[in-house]
């Protein structure tokens, strides 16, 4: 029987919309990726293209979520955590080993380690890195054909100044984080 190790991360945290996303990776022993890194040091494009060939490459992919609602009913790092709980659970290969990136771990049903700056340092948490950011960048897109008025496909959520003066003149919408102060101070407006 092989034994399988898989890269965990997530994207989203820090946003004041959307899910937070978490991607589990395993890639085949040995296999090289060209210019895996943290998915935030990539442009959009190499981020892109990184997608498709870790998707080709890879042995298992899991995605885990957690919506606004959850977000805000058991806070952000609890969330994340259960995103991550979700995206190992949903690989079709068990890992016996799970490297996370971040100085704490899910609950799971295998040994997990956390490794600070993990996504910087281990191809299979920066495979897991750029999984995760694409997934949730793909999804505020979609958000943004609906609610085009938050400028959702220009910071994918995050508290930029932009989304900030559209929500004081929208208010929330559905997607928005109501437990985020910037969120709170304007939610009983829409």
């Amino acid at each position: 029987m092989k034994e399988w190790i898989a890269g965990v991360d997530e994207a989203g945290r820090g946003p004041l919309a959307g899910a937070v996303v978490a991607a589990a990776v395993i890639l085949p022993p040995g296999c090289v990726i060209a210019g895996l890194t943290d998915s935030k040091k990539l442009t959009a494009a190499r981020r892109e293209a990184l997608f498709i060939e870790i998707h080709a490459k890879a042995i298992a992919i899991g995605v885990g979520r957690a919506d606004p609602a959850e977000i805000d009913r058991i806070n952000i790092l609890q969330a994340t955590l259960v995103a991550m709980q979700r995206a190992v659970a949903s690989l079709s290969v068990m890992p016996q080993l799970v490297l996370i990136d971040g100085n704490r771990c899910p609950s799971l049903a295998c040994q997990a380690r956390a490794i600070v700056g993990g996504d910087l340092t281990e191809p299979l948490i920066s495979a897991a890195s750029i999984i995760a950011k694409v997934t949730r960048d793909r999804e505020m897109l979609a958000w943004h054909d609906r609610f085009p008025q938050y400028g959702f496909d220009r910071h994918k959520g995050y508290g930029t100044e932009y989304h900030r003066a559209a929500l004081l003149q929208h208010g929330a919408c559905e997607i928005h984080r109501r437990s985020f102060a910037p969120v709170a101070a304007v939610a009983g407006s829409a």
